[in-house]
């Protein structure tokens, strides 16, 4: 543990520049602060307005930081592109690298690229574009054909180049023609079957901090901050590691799957190998990432709220929230008017509730694997496909709808193993604990500086759930 001092933590998000203010010695919050996100006109506006509500809330006077750090997640997130050779293999690889490194997805391209996927690819603007495939040694023409139509593309993101180590020198060469900044790493699948994600991962925020801080005008606010170290995700997957192992002299949580839901999307994190947990199992498919992040950005609580109800039927969400099914479709009608709007009525409340279950539960499921049972000329075989998650020992909340929530636990169930979907291999008896001071993406970031006082911070904030419980603030030990 440190031997004092204390940390400055800040996420810039879309709506609220949000700080937390550490006591290093004890790991434990002294104050937070808000205030709205303004990086799109000055950043520093919202930073001042954050830091006079911590000074207020701490009776006037802040402390000297020893470390002042953030994220962000604002102005729509770290904006991403993925191309790859094989839809199943170098694309999904890419895909996964650009996941855990917090980007935010917004278009993933597989063969060779047409002049359409060239038009579709400038149209998305991406901040930094992934450009994959072929293992080493093997397939060549695609990943340089694919880097002579970027080449002449009206993009001008930075791109990383992690493919084929045997075309990777003449892709840099083709791209570089057409004037787009390179960087070569590491191919994300170097051999049929066998994943390399964490070197695209570590060119992808170390872009993320040489360019894209400034592109979106963060660094405006660098006389207040030691450095914006990540994209506001990848502080949450590295706060969620840490819990999870824990350090040197102190061991973590074990196995552990966090859901993060929010008004956009609802995220999913899992830190564990993944492998079957019972024997016999055949595994199907590419290898499973042990840090493993999934966006679902049709399941957000207000801008997705009609996908939920589509995706799982009125008929369900009306019977969870006990209302008629004309009073669920005009609840749904009224969140399209008001997508900020919060519950005002009990009806509201229990429709916002069949909301989130439904979410959490979908993005759970399709975060982790499945089994099932097919016949080959031998008989019988269990096949998995994706990550087990039944043996994970613990389950993380967190975003507004679990920490506003009465009782959390019951909006956290649907994460749980089901016995109507024996195929689903979602966690089985976890302990599940609510982040209700939003401190994962805090954890993240004071882990790169100080991370024994990171892992107090965590362990000392989750709160425990327990069914049908709505007490707060019991702790984990």
């Amino acid at each position: 543990m440190s031997d004092g001092g204390h940390a400055l933590l800040v996420d810039f998000g879309s709506t609220y520049t949000k700080l937390r203010a550490v006591d290093l010695a004890s790991g434990r919050i002294v104050g937070t602060g808000q205030g709205p996100s303004t990086v799109t006109t000055d950043v520093t506006v919202g930073m001042e307005q954050a830091l006079a509500d911590l000074a207020r809330r701490l009776g006037g006077t802040l402390p000297v930081f020893r470390h002042r750090l953030a994220s962000s997640s604002a102005a729509g997130g770290l904006r991403m592109v993925t191309v790859g050779l094989v839809k199943e293999l170098t694309a999904e690889a890419a895909r996964l690298a650009a996941l855990g490194a917090g980007a935010k997805l917004v278009g993933t391209f597989a063969y060779s690229l047409t002049a359409e996927d060239v038009t579709t690819i400038e149209d998305l603007a991406p901040d930094i574009l992934l450009l994959a495939g072929g293992t080493d040694g093997g397939n060549s023409a695609v990943i340089l054909e694919n880097a002579a139509a970027l080449s002449v593309a009206s993009i001008r993101c930075p791109v990383v180049v992690a493919g084929n180590r045997n075309a990777a020198t003449e892709a840099k060469r083709r791209l570089e023609a057409g004037g787009k900044p390179v960087v070569v790493t590491r191919n994300v699948m170097p051999e049929f079957g066998k994943l390399d994600l964490e070197p695209a991962r570590d060119a992808i925020r170390a872009i993320f901090i040489d360019r894209i801080v400034h592109a979106k005008g963060i660094d405006r606010a660098a006389g207040m901050l030691d450095a914006v170290l990540m994209p506001t995700p990848a502080a949450v997957l590295d706060g969620a590691q840490l819990i999870a192992e824990g350090i040197e002299g102190q061991g973590g949580l074990g196995p552990l799957v966090v859901v993060d839901i929010g008004g956009a999307t609802t995220d999913v994190h899992s830190v564990c190998s993944g492998e079957p947990a019972r024997s016999g199992v055949l595994v199907h498919g590419l290898p499973e990432p042990y840090l493993k992040r999934t966006v679902e950005g049709d399941l957000g609580m207000r801008h997705n709220a009609a996908a939920i109800v589509e995706a799982v039927g009125p008929a369900r969400i009306a019977a969870d929230a006990g209302l008629p099914a004309e009073r669920v479709a005009a609840l749904l009608a009224l969140l399209a008017d008001e997508v900020e709007r919060v519950p005002q009525t009990p009806d509201e409340a229990r429709f916002d509730r069949a909301l989130a279950r439904a979410a959490i539960g979908l993005a759970a499921a399709r975060h982790a694997g499945t089994v099932e049972t097919v016949y080959a000329v031998t008989g019988p075989v269990t096949v998995q496909r994706g990550k087990d998650l039944s043996a994970v020992t613990t389950l993380i909340g967190t975003g507004g709808a679990l920490v506003h929530a009465d009782d959390p636990a019951d909006l956290l169930r649907p994460a749980l193993a089901d016995p109507s979907a024996p195929g689903s291999l979602r966690p089985e008896r976890p302990r599940m604990l609510l982040d209700r001071h939003y401190l994962l993406y805090a954890v993240g970031l004071l882990r790169a500086v100080d991370p024994a006082a990171a892992l107090a911070l965590g362990l000392n904030h989750l709160d425990t759930l327990e069914e049908g419980c709505h007490a707060r603030h019991r702790c984990v030990s």
